[in-house]
């Protein structure tokens, strides 16, 4: 869970950076928002969140 929080908070930042530095436009972000959220009502949710799980043991493990 502590994981999945800071992967949240994380990608909201990255996302608000890119949309003050005019990298990434409010509409596609907003996009890309909604994708998410239908996304994780899917049953790719799963996979995803083992991945996610898979790859911060790796880092963590450095």
């Amino acid at each position: 869970m502590a994981v999945s929080i800071s992967a949240v908070v994380l990608l909201g930042i990255t996302v608000l950076v890119l949309i003050r530095s005019g990298s990434v436009r409010t509409w596609p972000a907003l996009a890309c928002t909604g994708v998410g959220f239908f996304l994780a009502s899917t049953g790719a949710a799963p996979v995803i969140t083992d991945a996610i799980s898979a790859v911060t043991g790796w880092i963590s493990s450095i």
